[in-house]
């Protein structure tokens, strides 16, 4: 019975892995493995033919040892929704601030930080602005943003997309140093694997050296990088702004930075600081003026009710089945460890991978390497299941980093990737000829500023 449990999460790996070539959205697919993981999980469990590992981290069967076996199982299920809902509440809120943001046209305002001719001071000014925005927002959207801008100040699309796949490398490596960054150091924070404070102090540095190193590379060495142009001018830029979006965009970017010092102050989990956060932009949104003389009809296109309207549900759907469908696996039992302990699938795997592979910065840099493959998502819920290692350990850290910018390698790889090759119709062998390889500098230059930084042992 675990042989069928392990072999559907792996052919739904697969499909969600395959979800460009089949046509198949990877939501359905993720939907369905988690039900039915759970669905064959409480079959077998209720049948005498497997047992689970509970909340307390006893293992439990139906009718037998470890107490009232049905008690704990929609116990350990409540514990693992309620995990998933965590993150999925917090990333609802942070969306549906962006929208609201991007209603009120607030990233117009970023075009007031591009001003040159240079192509290479242009390259540099937008991969800064994509470091640093990504570790405020998250590096979709920063992407989708910088992007749009890249339209508005190079029309030639075959330069342009040189910049497109530079804004994939920075994007990534500023969201893996932040909290609020990207999906996969935010379900570390949620999880008290990592803190803000020691993302920030340990990552800061290894994810600047994976953004500078094939910045510095393409400035002096690629020809899409040189020469000079016209860029639009001041006036060009204010056309595009409305009277609210100076204020949206200090107010939206206040208030998300606000939630790593809100659960600092508080100690209350970070959703709780995103929801009090969504309620103020909302707020504000409600009685400022974008428009001057703004009619009814025309405020009901800037409310925070459409904003909700334009959160992409799937994404969100995607992560309950796919954190559903790990936390399944964490509850299966397996197999024994050293002292005759029983444990779930993936920290049974870990056990085993510990013992083929001790060194842990290899281990981190193979997941760095497949969340190229797979989606970086999955694999760092499996990591949460494989690993008991304290708060702000090495590894924790080493993981928030690979996970986050070894998607860069391949377009693919990252949904800034994805978002990229969307808007600017990138070709897959393109972007590995031209744009893979300074992504894979970038990548293990940061591994290596990491390891130097912060050795093992300390």
């Amino acid at each position: 019975m675990e042989t069928i449990l392990i072999a559907v999460f792996i052919l739904g790996y697969l499909l969600i892995t395959l979800e460009h070539p089949l046509k198949l959205d990877k939501t359905v697919t993720a939907l369905i493995m988690a039900a039915t993981l759970w669905g064959l999980l409480a079959v077998g469990f209720h049948s005498g033919w497997l047992e689970i590992i509970g909340v307390d981290h006893r293992a439990f069967a139906f009718n037998g040892f470890g107490g009232n076996g049905q008690e704990a199982f929609d116990d350990t299920l409540l514990y693992h929704l309620a995990s998933v809902s965590e993150i999925l509440i917090f990333l609802i809120c942070a969306m549906a601030i962006v929208e609201i943001m991007d209603l009120h046209r607030a990233f117009s305002v970023v075009q007031d930080f591009v001003s040159t001719k240079s192509y290479s001071r242009l390259l540099w000014i937008i991969g800064t602005l994509s470091f640093f925005l990504s570790s405020v927002i998250d590096n979709l959207t920063t992407t989708i943003i910088v992007i749009s801008l890249l339209r508005t100040l190079i029309p030639e699309q075959d330069r342009r997309i040189w910049y497109a796949g530079m804004v994939v490398i920075a994007a990534n490596a500023g969201g893996a140093w932040s909290p609020i960054g990207d999906v996969t150091t935010t379900m570390l924070w949620i999880d008290d694997k990592v803190t803000a404070l020691g993302l920030a102090e340990h990552l800061i540095i290894p994810s600047l050296v994976c953004f500078v190193v094939p910045f510095a590379i393409g400035s002096i060495f690629l020809r899409p990088f040189r020469g000079y142009a016209e860029f639009k001018t001041d006036e060009d830029r204010e056309v595009m702004k409305l009277l609210s979006s100076r204020t949206m965009f200090y107010l939206g970017l206040g208030a998300i930075v606000s939630v790593p010092f809100f659960r600092a102050a508080t100690d209350l989990p970070p959703y709780i600081g995103m929801i009090l956060a969504l309620g103020i932009v909302w707020l504000v949104s409600e009685y400022i003026t974008p428009l001057k003389d703004l009619t009814q009809s025309q405020k009901n296109l800037y409310s925070a009710k459409r904003a909700l309207e334009r959160i992409e549900l799937s994404s969100i759907l995607f992560f309950l089945g796919i954190l559903l469908s790990v936390a399944a696996l964490e509850t299966l039992s397996y197999g024994l460890i050293n002292g005759g302990d029983k444990v779930g699938t993936l920290r049974y795997f870990a056990e085993v991978m510990n013992a083929a592979i001790p060194n842990r910065e290899a281990v981190s840099t193979l997941i760095g390497v497949a969340s190229a493959v797979i989606d970086n998502v999955p694999l760092v819920a499996a990591a949460l299941g494989m690993f008991n290692d304290p708060v702000d350990d090495r590894l924790w850290h080493l993981l928030a980093f690979t996970a986050g910018t070894g998607g860069s390698m391949l377009i693919i790889g990252s949904a800034a990737g994805v978002a990229a090759m969307g808007m600017e119709k990138i070709r897959f062998g393109w972007y590995l000829k031209n744009i893979a390889w300074l992504a894979a500098l970038g990548f293990l230059a940061g591994i290596a500023a990491f390891i130097i930084l912060k050795p093992a042992g300390l």
